[in-house]
């Protein structure tokens, strides 16, 4: 397959995996807000200050709960989330995680502003709305390094994580990871699946740390400003950890995109103090997560779930396999 260009900067210095196989920012299948019952939408009113007279859904991401930019008509605009505590608990739960998280970061997280919160029969929060797009597919040089400069800064902000927020160690969240490789000689036989999980029994030696890692930075979470500068969104899953960790597992989709994340990895500040065989460890234990992921079947609700797991584990698997000399 040949290249894919860039549309600004250089031009990428190695064939992707393949296309990113779906639509970016628009993989969401969300309730809207005509769909909120009347007692929800009179709550969020009441929040906002003023009666909402637009609504606009976030169509990126892969959850079907509620994410609109609510324009009200004191002219005022807000981003509000919300999901069914019956009908939609798991993501009720996520959103009042996220909401628990977002109140206990420092003001100088690049992050939404947590407003205010509901919890009820639905679970709603309200942020600051940030105003931009989310990064372009394939990714660019520039929005690649803006990204990775906000990790940065994010690193520095939450190193040592503040006292409020209660987080697991990433050793503890991510404890099962490794056994998922012996489902993998079923579903993707390779003989160098060994190698790969002796290498993810490790990761308990690589991962410790005291900052906060985010654990979900893709395109569809973060927001580019119109300076460029970007914000980190989506708080649902950190953990305490490494300081280089989400640095690291963003370079998923420029990789499978083209770009040369070998040389960020040779030149960032982030990766001064980190061995390849640190790298290594990590991504041998996310492989089998993204790949037995993808191999379960499409849930209705999220149709492109299963295709962009399935990606990332593939790119993946080329990665560690190009940086271990395997065939």
């Amino acid at each position: 397959m040949g290249r894919v260009s860039s549309p600004s900067g250089p031009a990428p210095l190695r064939p992707p995996v393949g296309a990113y196989p779906v639509p970016a920012g628009r993989t969401a299948r969300r309730l809207e807000w005509v769909h909120l019952p009347p007692h929800l939408r009179s709550v969020v009113e009441e929040r906002c200050g003023s009666p909402v007279v637009a609504a606009t859904s976030c169509t990126g991401g892969f959850t079907p709960g509620f994410a609109s930019a609510l324009t009200c008509a004191d002219g005022s605009r807000h981003f509000v989330k919300a999901a069914s505590v019956q009908a939609q608990r798991m993501f009720a739960d996520a959103y009042r995680e996220e909401a628990r998280k977002l109140a206990a970061l420092p003001p100088e997280t690049p992050a939404p502003r947590l407003l205010w919160t509901h919890d009820g029969d639905w679970v709603a929060l309200g942020t600051e709305l940030v105003e931009g797009t989310a990064p372009a597919r394939p990714w660019r040089e520039d929005q690649l390094a803006a990204a990775l400069d906000l990790l940065a800064r994010t690193a520095r902000v939450l190193t040592p994580g503040p006292p409020g927020l209660a987080l697991d160690p990433f050793s503890t969240e991510f404890a099962t990871w490794p056994d998922l490789w012996e489902r993998m000689d079923a579903l993707y036989p390779s003989p160098r699946n060994a190698d790969a999980a002796a290498l993810a029994a490790r990761f308990a030696e690589v991962v410790d740390g005291d900052t906060v890692v985010h654990t979900d930075v893709r395109d569809d979470n973060l927001v580019v400003r119109a300076d460029g500068s970007m914000v980190l969104c989506d708080w649902n899953w950190p953990v305490r950890g490494a300081a280089w960790l989400d640095s690291l597992l963003l370079l998923i989709g420029p990789r499978g995109d083209g770009l040369d994340v070998e040389r960020v990895l040779a030149e960032h500040p982030t990766f001064a103090s980190v061995t390849a065989e640190q790298v290594d460890i990590v991504l041998a234990l996310v492989i089998p997560y993204f790949l037995t992921s993808g191999a379960q079947p499409r849930p209705p609700t999220s149709p492109y779930i299963r295709a962009h797991q399935t990606w990332q584990g593939d790119v993946l698997w080329d990665w560690l396999c190009e940086r271990r000399g395997w065939e």
